[in-house]
Order: structure tokens, then sequence, then C-alpha cells
């Protein structure tokens, strides 16, 4: 198989990374793509990061089993905690959610305030921080951890009664704080656009990281020569560690009802 026709491989530590799946489906149909979604150890935000590091080399040496071209790092935390590490151990082009993220966050912004949610462990990394002060010096960063989005998004309650409660709670703070632009820094939280933009008003743009790492993917494989110039691909690979039933009902939702099956991988294991 010649280069261009190898899949790419993409991991998260369960569910949540089919947002950046569906937006690599969109913006690059003639990919191959397979998913790993970490699920028996899931989840990643609360753990340390030497622990999400070894999980998440553990994920790459699983997906590079199957002949991959590229990674893409479809988790927040794992990209804050594991990213350099990976990059260092495998000759793989790797991609993470953060990046992507803060530098449409830095063109976004007028008044250069912008706003960060994300798991704990997203949040207390400061990797998004980081990021956009070494893009853009000037802009204030504003971050706050947001957990109950996770459970809403799973759940499906993403037009409830009670995502409003939570989404309210939540993000009240950012507009006093007087963001113009906020990163959805968790794969989970794009299902949750409608609840958010409704709460912070039409002033504040809503930074999607699966779209833009997507679009980081893109350019990245026309750089190296490496995208699939094929038909359309109609059909993806799923692999989970546990529970691949939930997986599927749960899947089903993220990408509107595209997963074939679900087979079951474990990560680690030769």
């Amino acid at each position: 198989m010649s280069d261009r026709e190898r899949s790419i491989g993409v991991f998260d530590s369960g569910i949540g990374g089919l947002t950046v799946m569906h937006a690599l489906m969109a913006a690059l149909p003639a990919e191959r793509l397979i998913y790993f979604g970490d699920t028996a150890r899931v989840p990643y935000g609360p753990k340390s990061r030497d622990t999400v590091t070894r999980f998440s080399i553990e994920n790459v040496e699983l997906l590079t089993r199957h002949d991959v071209k590229a990674i893409v790092v479809a988790c927040n935390t794992a990209t804050a905690f594991a990213l350099p590490a990976l990059r260092d151990r495998f000759e793989l082009p790797i991609v993470g959610v953060i990046e992507p993220g803060a530098r449409a966050a830095a063109a976004a912004t007028t008044n250069r305030r912008v706003g960060v949610i994300g798991t704990h462990g997203t949040i207390g990394s400061g990797a998004y921080r980081e990021a956009l002060t070494a893009l853009a010096p000037d802009v204030t960063v504003v971050s706050r951890p947001c957990p109950l989005f996770v459970a809403l998004a799973e759940e499906g309650w993403t037009d409830h009664p009670a995502a409003r409660l939570v989404a309210e709670e939540y993000l009240a703070p950012f507009r006093i704080d007087g963001v113009d632009a906020l990163i959805l820094g968790c794969t989970h939280y794009p299902l949750l656009k409608g609840v958010i933009g409704e709460t912070l008003g039409s002033s504040v743009r809503l930074i999607d990281s699966a779209e833009e790492t997507a679009r980081e993917v893109g350019a990245l494989l026309a750089r190296r020569d490496l995208a699939r110039r094929g038909d359309p691909v109609s059909e993806h690979r799923f692999l989970v560690s546990d529970l691949p039933e939930q997986f599927l009902r749960v899947g089903q939702r993220f990408l509107g009802g595209r997963i074939g099956g679900v087979e079951v991988a474990r990560a680690g294991a030769a």
C-alpha cells in the first residue's frame, strides 16, 4: 500500500474525540480513518501527566500496528500532557487539538480577551494559555473547567433545561470577563455549541478545536504529499478498549449514525 493510501489514526480517551472524527470526515472525505477510543481507561481528565502520557504512547503504538500514515490526538488532556513525548518517540506526523484552536482564537479575538473551557486536566495544564501567549503575547486568557458538559453531551442532553442551567452557572463569569472568543477545549463541547452560544450571546465567537484540527491535518497531508486522491470513503474503522455496545449507542449521536461496527482492541497489548 502506498503512503497516500494508508489510514489516519485518531485516538481519544473515549467518545468525545468523535467530534474530531466528524470534522475529519467532512473536511477530508477521501481519507481512510481508524479511531481508537480508550473506553476501558476513560476519563483522562483527572489523571496525572505521567499516566496520561503512558496511555497515549500505548494508544499510538496500537494505531501504528494498523499501518497509519499520521496520528491525530483527538483529546485535549492527552494533547496537553503527552504531545511532546509522542512527537519525540514516534516518527509519524502527529497533530494535537490545542495548537489549531489557539491559532484560531488568536486570529478571531478583537478585544484580545479569550476564554477557554475544558476538563480539570486540560485547564490545570495551562496548555491553551501557553499556546495563546506564544502566538499573541497581548492576549488575556481566562480559563475555567466545565466538567459536567461531558456528561450532558454523552447523555444527549444538548438542548435540555439542565444543560441551560449548567451553562449559565459555568459561563456567566465569562460575560463579566468580557471575552469575545471562547475555545471549546474539550472534544465533547461542540455538541453543546447551541446552548453555549445562547448563554454567551452572539458577540462571543466560539472556537471549535475539532474543525481547526481537521484543517491542520489537511494542510499537513498536502505539505508532505500524503493526501489520498481516490473516491470518498464511506466506511471507517472504530476500535475501543471496552464497552463496544455503549460506544456504538452513544457514538451514533456524535456521528449521525455513521458507525457500522465497533471492534475491541487493547492498548498496551501485543
